[in-house]
Formats: C-alpha cells, sequence, structure tokens
C-alpha cells in the first residue's frame, strides 16, 4: 500500500515522505482477537485507518529475568561478618589484640598453630558452581519505544493533526463511566434497565494495535505512553506543522520463540 494515497477501506493517516524507503516507515493499526483459546490468533481490523510515520528513535527491549535462587545456601549467609573477615585476613588483628596466648611463652605454641589455622581461611570463598546456578524466572511483556515524527508540506490538518488524533484515540479508553457507583448500576441491572456485563464493568479500556517496520509486525500491543511535544511550531490557524511523538509500546503478553518468527511476516 503506498504511504501517501488515501483508501475508502483503509484510510491512510501520514505526511507526505515521496522517495523514502517504505521500511523507513512504521505504519500503525488496529486489531482483534479472533477466535479462542488455543486457535485464537489477531487480524487487522479491515475498515480502521492505518497511521504512517518514520520513527527518528526506535528501540525494542526484552528483559530475560534470570536469578541465582541457590546463592544464599552457602555458609556465608549464617556469619557474613566474621567470614568477611576470614576471607580477607581482617581477622588476625582482633585474635592478636585479644588473644591472651600470645604473651604467655608456655602457650604459644598453641597460639602460633591457631593463628596458622585462620591463615588458611585467606584468599577462599564459599561460592561454587552449583550456587551460582541461575535459573529461568520469566520474563515481563516487551517494551518498544519509538518516535513517530509528522510534518506537513501541504495541509497541516491532513498531515499532522489526524494521524495524531488517531494515536491519541487509540492510546486513551474507549468510554470511562462518568459517576455511576456499583449499587445504581445493579439497581438498574435488577430492573432491566442495563445488562449486568455494563453494570459491573462500566468502562472500556483501550484499544490493542500493531506495528509494522522494517519488515516485523509486532502485534498485539498496547499504548503505555504517548507525549505530546506543546512547544512544537503551528500555522497561522493553530494547526501543528511539525509534531515528534514519544511513543511506548508493550507487548500484551511475554513472546516466546514462535512469537519471534511470526513478528517477520508481512501484514499490510
Amino acid at each position: 500500500m503506498s504511504t501517501t494515497s488515501p483508501s475508502l477501506v483503509n484510510p491512510t493517516l501520514s505526511s507526505l515522505w515521496d522517495g523514502l524507503s517504505p521500511y523507513l516507515i512504521a505504519s500503525f493499526y488496529q486489531v482483534r482477537r479472533v477466535g479462542q483459546g488455543r486457535d485464537a490468533y489477531w487480524e487487522r481490523i479491515a475498515d480502521s485507518p492505518i497511521v504512517k510515520a518514520p520513527l527518528t528513535d526506535a528501540n525494542l527491549e526484552m528483559v530475560l529475568n534470570w536469578q541465582s535462587p541457590f546463592e544464599q545456601a552457602g555458609p556465608e549467609t549464617r556469619a557474613p561478618a566474621i567470614f568477611a573477615m576470614l576471607q580477607s585476613g581482617t581477622l588476625q588483628p582482633v585474635i592478636d589484640a585479644l588473644n591472651p596466648l600470645k604473651s604467655d611463652k608456655q602457650t604459644s605454641g598453641k597460639y602460633e598453630a591457631g593463628t596458622g589455622t585462620l591463615s588458611q581461611f585467606e584468599g577462599r570463598t564459599g561460592i561454587t558452581k552449583l550456587n551460582s546456578t541461575q535459573v529461568f524466572n520469566g520474563m515481563p511483556p516487551v517494551k518498544i519505544t519509538v518516535t513517530a515524527l509528522f510534518r506537513a508540506w501541504a495541509n497541516a490538518a491532513t498531515e499532522v493533526e489526524a494521524p495524531f488524533e488517531q494515536l491519541m484515540q487509540w492510546a486513551l479508553p474507549v468510554h470511562l463511566d462518568a459517576d455511576s457507583t456499583i449499587l445504581s448500576r445493579a439497581a438498574e441491572a435488577v430492573k432491566g434497565g442495563r445488562d449486568w456485563v455494563d453494570a459491573l464493568m462500566p468502562s472500556q479500556s483501550p484499544v490493542k494495535i500493531a506495528m509494522q517496520y522494517k519488515g516485523r509486525c509486532y502485534s498485539p500491543l498496547v499504548i503505555e505512553s504517548i507525549g505530546v511535544p506543546l512547544n512544537s511550531p503551528v500555522t497561522s490557524e493553530g494547526k501543528y506543522v511539525s509534531l515528534l511523538v514519544p511513543l511506548t509500546l508493550c507487548s500484551l503478553t511475554a513472546i516466546d520463540r514462535k512469537d519471534w518468527r511470526d513478528s517477520q511476516r508481512s501484514e499490510l
């Protein structure tokens, strides 16, 4: 699909980027889940608009939690201060100052034997490969931080304002119930004037989107944060001429190898 030509089926909201490689332009669009259970998959909503913009900054971050649950199993955890002094050799001056055997000629041999035993601990540790073994402890969803660029060549309203407004609509909740309480909504449901699902959870959360960029399709995603640079230049009518919109996108769940392979597909 062209980055500039509008479509009646899939209206494209974008600035004019003639001559720019399509791999450098990210496409954002709304997706929905089809099916249930293991057969469920996410697909693009056919009549939803597509927002296209080049990304000045884009970074994908995966955090894989590896932990060492056995690292506290060594003797150092029982008496950390004493074992630290043994390992570093700093316990010896304390023994020299407090032990009365040092000044007694009859017991000096026993003192020398004791100090020799203490010196054997210097430079040794209780850490082993077993108690330092790491185990996989899960991972949070994948975070993608980007900065989308919109700038106007001919029409600020259609090239900047429209795509930005669409991103903002995707980021915000679809609907937040005004001021009714659960008791009043339950009373309405009992009378038949309201559905029970609507009575318990009357608001609608933000939608899920997908991002296609440089040959990969990341789906489904949620918009965790979106910024509005209010100091951006405007026209005489107050329309933004250019906008650098920072976005933080997050995958709906943690991903595995199959999900990463599937991201190489192209849906547009």
